[in-house]
């Protein structure tokens, strides 16, 4: 192990520190409330206007809290009546609309029928169509800018998410995949460094995938954590020249596919005692005797523990207080809660982890519908 993965701070924090969707709302709501304002006067900020009803008068702090957390807000102060956004009242319904929005510029340019989705659940008389074009437009830009953006440092860490994704197109959409990236750098800090939306997440198009990420200056990566997938695992190799970790929760769910339901939860716990060791050495040690305990009555899971080998244990190479984020390839899911979980359960969690991605607006039954996970990890 190089002595960047030992440099990062432990233990790494539980979620990613970059808060860039929270940022968005923030922009979004007040742009919004800004030309708003300027509708109810009749002329912008300090703009002489013979059609001019109305002035500002200061502002007032507001805090608006949302899913992706609290946002702060200045309220304009009129000087004749008083004005309060119509869109914090209704909350819920007006913050699924703007993260909507928000997702739709993660994965594609924000179209015409989103913006007007917006307007209607936002219920803001005074701003035009027009103007609610052109803050999605300044969105775009924005997420763009990010997804796009630098990348400085070494990072030791790299999680990779494949997503399930409905994309618009047309009249109707089509089913394409989204890669995640999420690194940790040498800070301990976690931010998402990359996203990429395309019809399949096989090796070549992983490989482009990291590649780009090398181009804006991914470097010092070590470790690459995600699903059980060999083209991830070979990109990871030939893209990064890193090390490749299967995810405990994946491999779990694969495991219990091959165990009745009654015997699920005592079969999850004696694969679980190999991640709950103390050291390199009785990990091993466990792992061996756990490979042959489930041998006389699960042979087929003591087949998967052989065949991935290595793999499921490359965590262990690095500092251990980094263990439990390592083993796992989405940091927003604990391993006890898929652990003890039926595959089937399993795979309608995978379902809805993929749902910031998965009902994208343009669909009138699924527009605006956003999981907490993807309202923490389009930052």
């Amino acid at each position: 192990m190089n002595d960047s993965a030992s440099a990062v701070a432990e233990p790494i924090a539980a979620t990613a520190q970059i808060d860039v969707l929270r940022q968005m709302v923030q922009y979004l709501a007040q742009r919004l409330i800004e030309v708003d304002v300027q509708g109810r006067c009749g002329a912008s900020y300090d703009e002489k206007s013979a059609k001019r009803q109305n002035s500002r008068n200061g502002y007032r702090d507001h805090t608006w809290d949302t899913q992706a957390g609290s946002v702060e807000l200045k309220i304009p102060k009129l000087r004749q009546g008083s004005y309060y956004p119509e869109f914090l009242d209704r909350r819920r319904t007006a913050e699924k609309a703007l993260i909507a929005v928000i997702q739709e510029a993660c994965v594609q340019k924000i179209s015409p029928g989103s913006a007007d989705d917006l307007a209607k659940a936002l219920r803001m008389s005074c701003v035009p169509k027009s103007q609610v074009s052109q803050l999605c437009e300044e969105v775009d830009a924005r997420v763009a800018a990010f997804l796009n953006r630098p990348i400085d440092g070494e990072w030791p860490y790299l999680w990779i998410n494949t997503l399930r994704a409905k994309v618009p197109a047309g009249e109707g959409s089509v089913h394409m995949r989204v890669m995640v990236a999420v690194g940790a750098n040498i800070e301990g800090r976690r931010e998402v460094l990359g996203l990429k939306v395309g019809a399949s997440n096989s090796e070549p198009a992983v490989t482009e995938f990291l590649q780009g990420l090398v181009g804006r200056g991914l470097k010092g990566v070590q470790l690459v954590t995600s699903d059980r997938h060999a083209g991830i695992k070979a990109a990871a190799a030939t893209a990064l020249q890193a090390r490749w970790q299967c995810c405990r929760v994946d491999f779990m769910r694969d495991a219990l596919a091959f165990v009745d339901k009654a015997q699920r939860p005592a079969v999850s716990r004696i694969i679980g005692t190999v991640f709950a060791q103390a050291s390199p050495v009785r990990t091993l040690a466990q792992r061996d005797w756990v490979t042959a305990h489930l041998s006389i009555k699960f042979p087929k899971v003591a087949a998967l523990i052989d065949a991935t080998g290595h793999d499921l244990l490359a965590f262990m190479s690095f500092p251990q207080a980094h263990w439990a984020e390592l083993c796992r390839a989405n940091p927003l899911e604990l391993p006890e809660q898929a652990d003890t979980a039926a595959p089937q359960r399993g795979k309608a969690a995978g379902r809805r982890r993929t749902d910031p991605t998965a009902r994208l607006p343009g669909d009138a039954h699924t527009s605006g519908q956003a999981s907490p996970a993807a309202q923490n990890h389009p930052d």
